[in-house]
């Protein structure tokens, strides 16, 4: 069979590129390994309850009807409405460090209240990064990457501010250790900051829907169990993939939402030394999943999520323990303003994890290292809430092989390689990344990705 784009990767940025393809009436399929869609923002149904595995919450927020931003470019150009994605804002966040502790919301004002009140000094260098912020483009896909910690202690001068910046934009999308690209810095702060948070109150399976209904509505294929084994490649050119079963598929050209380490490992002997240099991330995370017989909120926890670190300063790598019980994020799916209230109650903690460690494990050390490790990440989240512990009906966890068995991702990487292409280019010609590697991460800059992708590769829009 031979298609106009084969996607590989059925998460939200394939699906998307999909879309964008499939309406411009092009012969596309995407290809999924595995029985269900979503890759890094999937879910799936445990003892009687739906989980999602990666939506804490969506960033680039805006109300229904906005004409500029994100959001609004991303339902444009998918053909979706307001109502498939059906967001409720988040009721309100922090970033808490020992001493001080800065809360935001979807309203940049409370933040910038919060940083001049606890951070007088600093009140016009904070001014002076944000104005560089806002002027910045980040949509240059031809720029280099550029250190992020060394750009904002340009401006900023006092270090617990700078921590307390880059915290939560480097647990939401960082795949550099202690640091962030300057590129996806501006996009973390402006989807963050700037736009802020939503959830939709089913969690992420309606966006996952609207996205697999409106592309199959324009024609497009979509194969289940179809894993990629290798893309084919003759004369320096990709030509086509052959699948786990064996089946080989033809196609003009194939974009890869699998990371730029993975593609290349499916070129075989074929990789390019462009493709082959890519080296893999180390930065993942353990999280733990806590199911109460309450709402957060009838205990006096009302955020909608924490991002807190109970050291002088923040480290943000991979740990020597199995998990760095110094930081992590607390969210509570329960906080955002939905119209009722969900029918039980959820804490969701995430600690940063040694890849190394938990991929080694056999399955009796699994199951028991697993529990363990989550009673004490619970442990540590537990000066920053209420005590819910006597509430818990269900806990479920997972970890970097959790996220290796469902993505691919060699170490179990959430945010993939460290050095991204944002171009989303490759030396074999026809073969192009979308996703992960390409560098647009979250829920929306995830599909914004698959769109430029397509736009920029695969229809020369």
């Amino acid at each position: 069979m031979h298609y106009d784009t084969l996607i590989i990767g059925a998460g939200l940025s394939g699906l998307a590129a999909g879309i964008r393809l499939a309406y411009y009436e092009q012969n596309v399929c995407v290809l999924e390994r595995h029985t269900t869609i979503g890759g890094l923002n999937s879910f799936y149904r445990l003892r009687g309850r739906n989980h999602d595995v990666g939506l804490h919450a969506v960033t680039n927020y805006a109300p229904p009807g906005t004409k500029r931003g994100p959001l609004s470019k991303l339902l444009r150009q998918l053909r979706l409405s307001w109502d498939d994605f059906a967001l409720c804002e988040q009721n309100g966040s922090a970033v808490a460090f020992p001493g001080v502790r800065l809360r935001f919301s979807n309203d940049f004002q409370l933040l910038q209240s919060e940083i001049e009140q606890a951070f007088p000094a600093q009140r016009e260098n904070f001014s002076r990064l944000h104005q560089f912020i806002l002027e910045f483009n980040e949509l240059d896909l031809s720029q280099k990457a550029v250190s992020a910690r060394e750009t904002v202690a340009g401006f900023i001068t006092d270090p617990l501010l700078c921590d307390m910046i880059f915290c939560p934009l480097m647990f939401y999308g960082s795949a550099r250790a202690d640091d962030m690209d300057l590129n996806q810095f501006v996009v973390m702060y402006k989807s963050i900051f700037l736009e802020g948070f939503g959830r939709p109150e089913r969690g992420v399976r309606p966006i996952m829907k609207a996205l697999v209904r409106q592309y199959k509505s324009l024609g497009g294929e979509l194969k289940l169990r179809a894993g990629v084994s290798e893309i084919v490649i003759e004369n320096g050119k990709a030509i086509g993939v052959r699948l786990d079963d064996g089946t080989e598929l033809t196609a003009d050209r194939i974009l890869s939402s699998a990371g730029a380490v993975e593609t290349a490992s499916l070129c075989g002997q074929q990789v390019s030394a462009e493709l082959a240099s890519h080296q893999p991330g180390v930065v993942t995370f353990n999280e733990m999943i806590d199911v109460l017989d309450i709402d957060p909120q009838d205990l006096g926890h009302t955020e909608t999520i924490i991002f807190f670190n109970q050291t002088e300063q923040f480290h943000y790598c991979q740990p020597e323990e199995p998990c760095d019980l110094r930081s992590g994020i607390i969210c509570s799916p329960n906080n955002f303003q939905y119209g009722n209230r969900l029918e039980e109650g959820m804490i969701r903690i995430t600690a940063l994890a040694n890849h190394n460690f938990w991929l080694s494990l056999d399955d009796e050390a699994y199951v028991r290292e697993k529990q363990a490790w989550a009673e004490r990440i619970r442990e540590a989240a537990l000066p920053y809430l209420p005590d819910y512990r006597p509430h818990i009906v269900d806990t479920d966890t997972f970890t970097p092989k959790t996220i290796r068995r469902f993505t691919g991702h060699v170490n179990g990487c959430v945010y993939g390689a460290p050095e991204k292409r944002l171009d989303g280019t490759t030396d074999i010609a026809n073969l192009y990344l979308c996703g992960t590697d390409q560098g647009f991460l979250g829920i929306i800059g995830s599909m914004l990705s698959g769109i430029t992708m397509a736009n920029n590769h695969c229809m020369g829009i």
